[in-house]
């Protein structure tokens, strides 16, 4: 049924139409961090990034969850909970500045009712559970302010989880706080995000969740093996039985072999050189400038990101799999064809292509992350 499209993307009015007349839910895209980086006002065109309103509008996307990042450096310290309150209030200006475009989603009905009105909903979801600083009332806190799900560590263990990246395995998986908090989200209505952590923390968070969790923005070990930043088969099948949702990644070096391995070789070549030179010389910026220019990155294609999604469909089903693009995090690796948040037609006319169904197209673009966010938020009511 699902076979490899091989031409140069040509869109069709049903992808458009597709694009135009459903939610589509994007389950992580770093907007905030971007703007606290440098502000911009996305309700307008902007000249650099991967969102603003016009190509939100252009693309159909009417759901992407805002990611409320808070790097590792500031695990362990207060300034991890400032960063994710000032980083909220910047979504909450983007609301202010233009209501007649944006409105905060804080839930499954509050999406579909902003949708009808044709408004773009910005639901809120935090990278990193830093800021919860062991103390639950944080969790509540975070609650009220939008926070949807809260991906568990980052590129370090923090206090709830080890982390994909961090080898020292603190935790063997989940900290003992680790494992009460991820009860309390489900009690809250919090869901999941098992994106970044360890294998065993994967697991460990599985085995105590009574509801369905999420991948936010991960892709498939099968096609980068060794980087387990992405989820290996098992996991995926695991992932299945619990109910979840994998949404895939975009990024050049998360779906292809080819530029994982490009990547993990800029980062030693770049280190090696940093420590010759010092990495605040001009020496050091010469090279860094002049590798890029040598050794271009070996951008991914539109067909990577179908590949994954294929995968998963094949290994459990189409009710487990959405989109997760990272647009604004994985700064310029995006594939081709998938550059900014303009282009997912282009991933719907790629889905046809390979002789996805509507219903199913419908179920990618939203319907699976939605089935997820709806459990929890009924298990939480309960309870």
């Amino acid at each position: 049924m699902y076979v490899s499209s091989v031409l140069a993307i040509t869109v069709t009015d049903k992808a458009n139409k597709l694009a135009q007349e459903n939610i589509i839910i994007d389950s992580h895209i770093d907007v905030p961090y971007r703007l606290e980086e440098k502000w911009v006002d996305v309700t307008k065109a902007t000249e650099d990034g991967d969102f603003d309103y016009p190509r939100a509008k252009q693309g159909g996307l009417n759901a992407p969850f805002m990611s409320i990042y808070i790097p590792a450096s500031l695990d362990n310290s207060a300034n991890s909970t400032k960063l994710a309150d000032k980083l909220i209030d910047y979504v909450e200006a983007i609301v202010g500045r233009a209501p007649d475009k944006f409105a905060i989603a804080n839930s499954t009905t509050e999406v579909e009712q902003q949708f009808a009105k044709g408004l773009i909903s910005l639901p809120l979801g935090m990278e990193n559970g830093s800021p919860i600083q062991g103390d639950l009332a944080n969790l509540q806190h975070f609650y009220e302010r939008g926070i949807r799900y809260i991906t568990l560590a980052h590129s370090q263990a923090n206090h709830i989880a080890d982390s994909s990246y961090d080898l020292r395995r603190k935790w063997k998986g989940l900290s003992p706080f680790g494992k009460e908090l991820v009860a309390e989200m489900n009690k809250v209505g919090v869901l999941i995000d098992i994106s970044h952590v360890s294998d065993a923390a994967f697991y460990q968070a599985l085995e105590i969740s009574k509801t369905p969790v999420i991948a936010s923005h991960s892709s498939l070990r099968a096609f980068t093996p060794g980087f387990e930043r992405n989820m290996d088969d098992d996991m995926i099948k695991a992932l299945g039985k619990n109910g979840g949702v994998i949404q895939i990644n975009f990024g050049s070096t998360f779906v292809t072999k080819r530029a994982n391995v490009w990547s993990k070789k800029r980062s030693a070549d770049q280190k090696k050189a940093a420590e010759e030179l010092g990495k605040d010389s001009d020496e050091f910026k010469s090279f860094s400038t002049k590798y890029a220019e040598e050794n271009p990155l070996p951008y991914a294609t539109l067909d990577s990101v179908l590949d994954h999604i294929d995968h998963v469909v094949k290994l459990i089903g189409i009710d487990h799999v959405g989109i997760g693009s990272d647009f604004d995090g994985v700064g310029d690796s995006l594939p081709t064809d998938l550059k900014d948040v303009s282009a997912y037609p282009n991933l719907i006319q790629g889905l046809l292509n390979r002789g996805y169904s509507d219903a199913h197209i419908i179920q990618i673009l939203s319907g699976n992350f939605m089935r997820v966010w709806k459990a929890n938020e009924d298990y939480a009511a309960k309870h």
